[in-house]
């Protein structure tokens, strides 16, 4: 059985499994909407999609619980938390409660509380991936998915430019394939659809930076910071230090600097090592922290390359998370584009499968949206770093978006309603970035001077609620279900 609604054919698949005959892959099976892959943007999907008694398949490679960075949640993440049903769960695990954050940057210093008012949620917290994944795994498989893991995707097969089924192997050497109504590519950096299939995967010039980082025990506490807060350092240099309290009693310390600073130190000092201790003898708060600390793992490295797609979704798909799109660490943002795109993929897809509106304006609006929110925070992160004060030029020029970075960019429409005085982005014939910048650098009304004058991250992500947030004519509503709702004055597809 099809539903069509405006023009596209969309599959009506209930879920079935039929194996083959001999000589033919060993199972094939189908189902309403398949999840590749079972970290946060997946797994918040499935969570959504489920209860709400769609057929949904969560395919993971992995075994969980399995190794991964990006420790350091943003507060904006417990609303999505609180529609999934999570909160609860992860609460109550034994992360670190962050209360807020500490920046030492640009040569200055300042603290940046979760309680002060405008924010989404007084606290976040600091987490061990490989715990809190497993926990939102769990969660999807106890709202109804059908979770997999160490079942790899190999290949999505289109058919007339439509995902339509996904080929699979298993760890017992297994292998099938399932067809689909919509899938949710969710492989993060791998990107099993839209980088490795379609190529549509495009590597910023900008923050093309490495990060090596490992753990300590014993460090004492940052002063003068909120409780659990991430500590955030600038070198004089090139480059910059996080460091991430966690619940084991261990201190996640990074540095990320630009590929070409990382490889002459290494070069010069002949070693990982030597460029991370190096570096560490650079920042004055971070090696007080670690005077009586042993770090206890070692190093860690990865390229931290920010890229982004052509499209996030395209006929019988959405790209989600690191398959989608990633952004330099700075800001903490990895964790929550990944279960905002979640929970925007999961919303359109109910929509569709309800028949309330048709597939392409769901689409719309998850590109639109999706795009709004990667976009301010791409900004956000090189007006962060245009303040880090360093002496090496080359380290400032390679945060720096190139005319291609800026390319395709619709600041106007990102900003507005964000950013006061955004309508002048939109007459703006020359610079316009830099128009953009100036405006972060004023400080909100009642915040300090620091940083950004309280532009932060929060500020940035609202979920698109209310209809003047609408985005091809709808908006998000959250009960009973995540849904998409005609804005008023626009009908329903």
């Amino acid at each position: 059985m099809v539903i069509v609604l405006s023009r596209t054919v969309i599959p009506q698949l209930d879920a079935k499994t039929t194996p083959l005959n001999d000589g033919e892959r060993d199972v094939r099976e189908r189902t309403q909407v398949l999840i590749a892959g079972g970290g946060p943007a997946g797994t918040t999907a499935a969570a959504l999609l489920a209860p709400q008694g769609f057929d949904v398949v969560l395919l993971e490679r992995e075994r969980f619980p399995r190794y991964h960075i990006g420790e350091s949640l943003l507060p904006s993440l417990l609303p999505v938390l609180d529609v999934m049903g999570a909160r609860e769960t992860v609460e109550q695990h034994g992360f670190v409660r962050k209360n807020g954050a500490f920046y030492g940057w640009g040569g200055q210093e300042w603290a940046l509380r979760f309680d002060e008012p405008g924010r989404p949620a007084t606290h976040s917290f600091q987490v061990i991936r490989s715990q809190f994944d497993h926990l939102l795994l769990q969660h999807a498989r106890h709202q109804g998915a059908d979770v997999r893991e160490e079942t790899r995707v190999r290949h999505i097969a289109m058919t007339d430019g439509r995902a339509m089924s996904a080929s699979w192997s298993d760890r017992d050497g297994r292998d099938g394939d399932i067809d689909f109504a919509h899938l949710i590519d969710a492989t993060g950096r791998a990107g099993v659809l839209g980088a490795r299939q379609l190529r549509t995967r495009r590597v910023h010039d900008v923050f093309r930076n490495i990060a090596a980082w490992g753990y300590w025990r014993d460090s004492a506490p940052l002063p003068d910071a909120p409780e659990g807060a991430i500590g955030v350092f600038s070198l004089p240099g090139a480059g910059w230090f996080w460091a991430i309290p966690l619940h084991d009693g261990t201190l996640s310390v990074g540095l990320v600097t630009d590929k070409r600073s990382f490889n002459q130190t290494k070069d010069n000092l002949g070693s990982v090592d030597a460029v991370y201790h190096e570096a560490l003898a650079q920042c004055p708060l971070l090696a007080r922290m670690l005077e009586g600390a042993q770090q206890v793992s070692d190093l860690k490295v990865e390229s931290d390359y920010s890229y982004t797609s052509e499209a996030f979704c395209g006929p019988g798909y959405y790209l989600t998370g690191d398959a989608a799109c990633f952004l330099d660490p700075l800001l903490s943002t990895g964790v929550h584009l990944a279960m905002y795109s979640g929970l925007l993929s999961a919303a359109a897809i109910a929509t569709v499968l309800r028949g309330e509106t048709d597939e392409a304006t769901a689409r719309r609006f998850y590109q639109t949206t999706y795009q709004r929110a990667y976009e301010r925070l791409l900004i956000l992160v090189g007006a962060f770093y245009r303040i880090h004060a360093g002496r090496d030029a080359y380290f400032r020029q390679a945060q720096q978006l190139s005319h291609r970075d800026q390319q395709g960019l619709h600041l106007h429409e990102s900003f507005l309603n964000i950013i006061t005085g955004a309508e002048d982005l939109h007459d703006a014939q020359e610079h316009p970035l830099d128009l953009l910048y100036e405006k972060l650098r004023s400080p909100l009304n009642g915040r300090h001077p620091h940083g950004l004058g309280g532009h932060g991250t929060s500020h940035m992500l609202p979920l698109p609620t209310t209809p003047d947030q609408a985005a091809a004519g709808l908006y998000l509503t959250l009960t009973p279900h995540p849904t998409l709702r005609p804005a008023p004055g626009h009908p329903r597809p």
